[in-house]
């Protein structure tokens, strides 16, 4: 399994996270499936909270709460990290997951771009923020107190999630 870490710089809008990376996972033949296998290999992980649609396409994160974004159909690029961030590909089998406050964005997607979200268990209930400056001080401290999730939402207790995120806290 193919995982890239990406290090998003904060900005003045978007905060991003200042202690873990954002990991791109790519070609998962389950993701690829379809939303139903992304579903059930999300909730089979213990993360929950799911959907199915795409991705805004202004900045926005969360920050209450980590996400998975798996990739049932279709190809994208999103912008990560805000302004200051980066653009990347995904299509279908890709998984992006965005720790606490990592601001992403769809730039263009082909008609059939469909996105499973899932959420660690408690973080189910995320806020939805636009990079407001006046808040910049309250997300930073919704940031700090996510906690880390048991498990990773594509290879469960022992994935690259775990070792990533655990090496960075």
């Amino acid at each position: 399994m193919e995982v890239e870490q990406l290090h998003l710089p904060a900005g003045e809008e978007i905060p991003n996270n200042p202690h873990l990376p954002a990991l791109a996972y790519r070609g998962l033949e389950t993701v690829a499936r379809g939303a139903a296998a992304c579903e059930e290999l999300f909730t089979g992980n213990g993360w929950g909270g799911t959907w199915r649609d795409g991705v805004f396409a202004f900045h926005h994160f969360h920050s209450t709460s980590h996400e998975a974004l798996g990739v049932a159909a279709g190809q994208a690029t999103l912008a990560l990290g805000g302004p200051q961030g980066e653009q990347v590909h995904v299509a279908a089998g890709d998984v992006l997951v965005l720790p606490a406050g990592t601001g992403h964005k769809r730039v263009e997607a082909s008609e059939d771009f469909l996105v499973v979200g899932a959420y660690p268990p408690g973080q189910e209930d995320y806020d939805l923020r636009r990079g407001d400056p006046a808040e910049i001080e309250e997300v930073r401290g919704n940031i700090e107190r996510v906690v880390l999730p048991p498990a990773d939402p594509v290879a469960g207790a022992s994935g690259p999630l775990v070792e990533a995120w655990d090496l960075c806290a």
